[in-house]
């Protein structure tokens, strides 16, 4: 928090201090949430887990207080069907660095009452997070399924000799997320045309034509999963160190990048 406030991307009002100061921790599950409004879990990615402490904290919350999980994919079915409070539960998903990329996922379970969704959304807003709307739960939520079909086309012309590992993160780094580190894919392609009927006119065929050639989901292992983990190694060697610097750099880089866009406001 005090390299967030020295590089001046704290968040709130209050300096690092005075946060600092407010933080404290216990071990006791009742004395952790006593009069909290919000309750965000943070417990490693493992459903039976998940499931025994909303079990628990459903016995203890009265009526007002927000059950919200940090999970990554878990669906809010699996996480809260048979709670008292469900009408209170919600997965709200953040983006790892959070303190660098506000985005947060709300995804809804088919019982959450609409205040629900609209108090955790304005507290995302308050705190200096971007949350989003999911109108109803979908495996891998919206971030992971745009991800994970960038992986997967990627890994794809990988496998298939098209382009190096290298030059494939260039593709991203040096293209395509150059611009959608600013505007999303669908106002891009709205501004790549004269609007959006526009480009559908122009380029729908075209589109359909590649997307028929997309092949199989990938096994993410065997000699293509070496041949990109030696390429990856290259640049990055997998010890501890050389990772911890690389992310490192990683972080420093979204720092600015955050600081960069907060600057840059739409017209």
């Amino acid at each position: 928090m005090k390299l967030l406030e020295r590089s001046g991307s704290l968040k709130g009002s209050l300096g690092a201090e005075e946060q600092l100061s407010l933080i404290s921790s216990c071990s006791d599950i009742r004395e952790a949430v006593e009069g909290a409004l919000h309750v965000q879990e943070c417990v490693p990615e493992n459903l039976e887990l998940k499931k025994q402490l909303f079990a628990q904290l459903d016995g203890i919350v009265g009526d007002q207080v927000v059950l919200s999980s940090s999970s990554s994919c878990l669906l809010p079915t699996r996480l809260f069907s048979g709670l008292v409070h469900v009408k209170q539960c919600l997965v709200a998903h953040p983006v790892n660095p959070p303190y660098y990329v506000p985005l947060v996922e709300l995804v809804p379970h088919p019982e959450t009452a609409p205040a629900t969704v609209d108090r955790t959304y304005a507290l995302m807003r308050k705190i200096g997070q971007s949350p989003v709307r999911l109108m109803k739960e979908v495996d891998g939520f919206a971030l992971n399924r745009l991800q994970y079909a960038i992986i997967s086309e990627a890994w794809r012309l990988v496998e298939e000799g098209v382009v190096s590992p290298g030059d494939l993160d260039l593709v991203m780094s040096d293209g395509l997320g150059m611009r959608y580190a600013f505007i999303g894919p669908l106002e891009t392609m709205h501004l790549n045309a004269e609007g959006m009927l526009s480009y559908c006119d122009r380029y729908s065929e075209g589109m359909k034509h590649v997307l028929k050639t997309f092949g199989p989901v990938p096994e993410f292992s065997g000699a293509a999963a070496e041949k990109v983990h030696q390429a990856m190694c290259v640049k990055v060697p997998d010890d501890p160190e050389h990772l911890a610097a690389r992310r490192e750099w990683r972080d420093r880089c979204l720092m600015r990048l955050a600081r960069l866009k907060s600057q840059l406001q739409p017209q």
